[in-house]
């Protein structure tokens, strides 16, 4: 601790000192003693910053590994394609799919049964009721004219208000207004029937329904097996696959052809391999200096080396059975840095031909993925035993040890400093009132000796 001197010039002069400033000096000398406290906190800080980082970059890879790994991930999707997409569109195949070629053959395609009015005037007011049937089998259900709300669109709102099964809406056409019946169910088993009578009160004209459009199922065949559907998207045909009727073609054999998901599982796999690129950047950059040449937070730490060491060895270890034995046989190398390079030719290659061995290569337990998820637990934060979870763990402690030092030492120079300023403020006023207690001894002086101490001889 340095030492702090007073000046206050002559004795005698009674100026004093600056007890402010004094004591500022003082409470400087002794706050030194903090110093290599707060140096450790701010060290323990930007370690912590780090740590969290590196802790959700960690989180990164190890959902992107799970999805190469859970057994309903990029592995288990299925994808397809359709010789014609103007007859039959693969729209999608799900994890029941099973790879294969199927011919579908589509004869017609489904159609919704609709029912159009006669033109009406927009102002024109309407009376009567109609009974509309839905299906063969269906209640006919009888909707009449609101005499307060007479036109063709309060009918309308009228009919969906009733929530029978159809859809009315209102066209406006060159001389007047339509209304359109569209059932809700589609196909043969939506037949709509119209009966019953409406009458233009304005024109006095009957309004009258009839079919634009008859209900009616698609037909098509599936491998030679005759199917019917009332949709036409068609999602039982081929286990698994959905499909979309686009367009009758009764002379055409369109190829469906349901396959693994090799899209799905490369773009899972890039995005493994761009995620551990961060990685491992990111750990790497910890062993140096700053811009500012100082030493990194995690420099020189264990846990910087063993988060080095784990993920590497990890990659380069990888073990697999089959044709799938190692990350190269997937065309993926580690460069000289630490990176991973990901090529899509010998990627591609590998899952065409070693779908399944790819697969058990993350899937397997004793194989790559699930050894290399237990490795990614074992460094992370989201496991409180994961070396940097234990790591930022520590530096809590030591944390609120060294806030807890800073704090008590604070209060203690805080009473240190009430104190002192007491102490020297009455010792000021001491020093201030020398020159009068010398000049008071001097009078008295004189009046004893009747000499002048201010006067020459």
């Amino acid at each position: 601790m340095s030492s702090v001197g007073l000046s206050f010039g002559s004795a005698t002069s009674g100026q004093g000192f600056n007890v402010s400033s004094t004591v500022s000096q003082i409470m400087t000398s002794m706050q030194a003693v903090e110093t290599p406290w707060n140096t450790s906190l701010t060290s323990l800080e930007a370690q912590d910053t780090v740590i969290s980082s590196l802790g959700t970059q960690l989180s990164t890879l190890t959902t992107d590994l799970q999805n190469l790994t859970d057994f309903d991930g990029a592995f288990s999707g299925m994808e397809g394609s359709s010789s014609d997409t103007n007859v039959v569109e693969l729209t999608s195949a799900s994890t029941t799919a099973v790879a294969g070629t199927h011919t579908v053959v589509v004869s017609k395609l489904a159609q919704t049964s609709t029912e159009v009015s006669g033109q009406v005037a927009s102002t024109d007011a309407l009376s009567g009721s109609l009974q509309i049937t839905v299906g063969a089998s269906g209640t006919p259900q009888t909707v009449t004219v609101d005499s307060s709300n007479p036109t063709l669109s309060d009918f309308a709102a009228t009919i969906n208000a009733a929530g029978i099964g159809v859809q009315a809406s209102v066209i406006n056409e060159a001389s007047g207004q339509v209304m359109e019946l569209v059932s809700q169910t589609s196909g043969s088993a939506g037949q709509l029937s119209v009966t019953g009578s409406l009458t233009d009160t304005t024109t006095s004209k009957t309004v009258n329904y009839t079919s634009a459009q008859s209900g009616q199922d698609a037909e098509l065949t599936v491998d030679g097996i005759s199917l019917t559907s009332s949709s036409n998207t068609v999602t039982t045909a081929i286990p698994g696959v959905t499909m979309q009727l686009v367009s009758a073609a009764p002379s055409e054999s369109v190829q469906v052809q349901v396959v693994n998901n090799t899209s799905g599982v490369t773009t899972a796999l890039q995005t493994f391999v761009d995620d551990y690129n961060t990685l491992i950047t990111a750990v790497n950059t910890q062993e140096g200096n700053t811009a500012s040449g100082t030493p990194e937070p995690l420099d020189a730490t264990p846990v910087l080396a063993q988060l080095q060491s784990e993920l590497e060895n990890g990659i380069s270890t990888a073990a697999g059975a089959g044709n799938i034995t190692s990350f190269y046989d997937l065309g993926i190398t580690m460069n000289n840095d630490g990176t991973l390079s990901l090529d899509t030719d010998t990627l591609s290659t590998a899952l065409n031909t070693n779908y399944s061995d790819a697969m058990n290569f993350f899937q397997n337990t004793g194989e790559f993925g699930q050894t290399y998820l237990s490795t990614l637990g074992d460094l992370g934060t989201t496991n409180p035993d994961g070396a940097l979870a234990l790591q930022s763990s520590e530096n809590s402690s030591q944390e609120s040890t060294l806030k807890t030092d800073i704090s008590n030492e604070n209060a203690l120079i805080s009473t240190q400093q009430t104190n002192l300023t007491a102490e020297l403020n009455s010792a000021n006023e001491t020093l201030q009132e020398i020159p009068s207690q010398l000049e008071y001894v001097n009078e008295l002086y004189s009046a004893i000796t009747g000499y002048n101490t201010g006067t020459s001889s």
